[in-house]
């Protein structure tokens, strides 16, 4: 289901060419099998006849090295073979490609391993890792859904009162905006992370098989549910548009945050050693905090000062409150998952996580420097006018600095933590003979 779900994608958004080719239907072995003995050959079946390229099939070891024999196309079965000398135990990636009926080379890659787990195909040979246009796009899914979430949030547990219509307009142009980015980020950061595993040019990718990133890792299982999920999201925003009913925005907020829980179940806090539930409900809070912090002080900026000014006050006023509560859960969840990834205190200057994780510190102290400035320096001169018209400029940079703390976020999510500390095999007390 969620292969068909994944081409789904895909038609949609390139549907001229989604169903034109030849698609794999089965391969032996399967996607990150664990065999206890080295297979003889790499067989593909396909839903249609194909002829077989030079390197239609390829078997790399960790080393990169090409361990199948020339590959043969069966027209009959619809198959390509390789054959294999007796592999070693470890972990082998598969690239195949092979020209279909149209003219259209389609590619794909997966894993095995024989006596060893197989690797997710993120990790296969070749991969290059994570890219910065992949950190700037995960920057652009956190602010879309501080966006959304984060906008269902400020108006829901901070302002609580109904907002002027002009105000409610610009409110579900922004929220609206964060859902619909929501959508359409997710699906370049899936293509992105496809593409780097695939290794193709892009107009060899559109026919590349992207079923086992889908299948076979969390991050393509999470893309799927959260796609699914914010759809839903999006369709109650709608809803909570169109009827005016506000209590629908209930459903947005609790359905955001549920579904942001799919980037904490297929991250570090759950795939690193040393994961556990607790790992995995503090990255949760830590994500839910930051999307509801940053979303809120998007909403003061473009929401609140340029269209309620009636409301300033009372809005700024029960988001510090809410914001204080926000910023300490964010600390909270933030220190315990440092000391969980960062076997010891150097790590935190000696590795490139640690370099990372230093600079969003640094703009948190910022961010937090700015808030009680807020908090101790504008809020008991709130009812002055100059004071609130410089709150408005003092705002759009507090919001420029939470902003660089979800890049630094975006950035240290794709970064390898420092490896944890071989445990000690454990030692058995011998037993003497009286």
């Amino acid at each position: 289901m969620r292969r068909g779900l994944v081409i789904l994608f895909i038609a949609f958004a390139f549907p001229a060419s989604a169903f034109a080719h030849a698609s794999l239907k089965q391969e032996s072995p399967s996607f990150r099998q664990r065999l206890s003995v080295s297979p003889r050959q790499v067989l593909l079946q396909f839903d249609q006849s194909v002829d077989a390229l030079p390197k239609a099939i390829v078997v790399l070891n960790l080393k990169g090295r090409n361990l199948a024999g020339p590959p043969r196309a069966i027209p009959s079965q619809r198959e390509i073979v390789a054959p294999l000398p007796r592999l070693p135990k470890g972990a082998y990636t598969v690239r195949w490609q092979a020209l279909s009926n149209d003219g259209h080379i389609v590619s794909g890659v997966y894993t095995f391993g024989i006596g060893v787990p197989a690797p997710p195909v993120t990790d296969a040979v070749g991969a290059q890792g994570p890219t910065r246009t992949e950190d700037v796009v995960r920057w652009l899914y956190f602010l879309t859904l501080a966006l959304v979430v984060g906008g269902a949030g400020f108006q829901l547990l901070a302002l609580r009162t109904p907002l002027p219509p002009r105000a409610q307009r610009r409110f579900f142009w922004v929220t609206g905006i964060g859902a619909v980015g929501v959508l359409e980020v997710g699906i370049v950061s899936f293509l992105l992370r496809g593409e780097d595993a695939l290794q193709l040019p892009f107009g060899r990718f559109l026919y590349g098989d992207l079923s086992p990133l889908a299948n076979g890792t969390r991050f393509g299982t999470a893309f799927i549910a959260m796609e699914l999920g914010f759809a839903l999201v999006a369709a109650f925003l709608y809803l909570a548009w169109l009827t005016g009913r506000r209590e629908l925005l209930w459903v947005v907020l609790a359905l955001g945050l549920l579904f942001v829980s799919g980037l904490s179940l297929s991250g570090h806090s759950a795939a690193d050693a040393g994961h556990s539930w607790l790992s995995e409900l503090a990255d949760w809070v830590h994500l839910s905090a930051a999307t509801l912090w940053v979303g809120g002080l998007v909403q003061l900026v473009a929401v609140v000062w340029p269209a309620a000014p009636e409301l300033r006050r009372t809005a700024f006023l029960r988001f510090s409150r809410l914001a204080t509560v926000l910023v300490a859960c964010l600390l909270a969840a933030g220190t315990y998952l440092s000391i969980l990834r960062l076997p010891h205190l150097h790590d935190l200057w000696r590795s490139g996580y640690g370099h990372v994780l230093l600079v969003k510190l640094g703009l948190v102290c910022l961010a937090l420097g700015w808030g009680a400035a807020h908090h101790f320096l504008a809020v008991p001169r709130i009812g002055s006018e100059t004071v609130v018209g410089r709150l408005s400029r003092s705002l759009l940079g507090e919001s420029a600095v939470a902003m660089a703390v979800l890049l630094a976020a975006a950035i240290l999510v794709d970064s390898k933590p420092p490896p944890q500390p071989a445990q000690p095999p454990p030692v058995t007390a011998g037993l003497s003979s009286p």
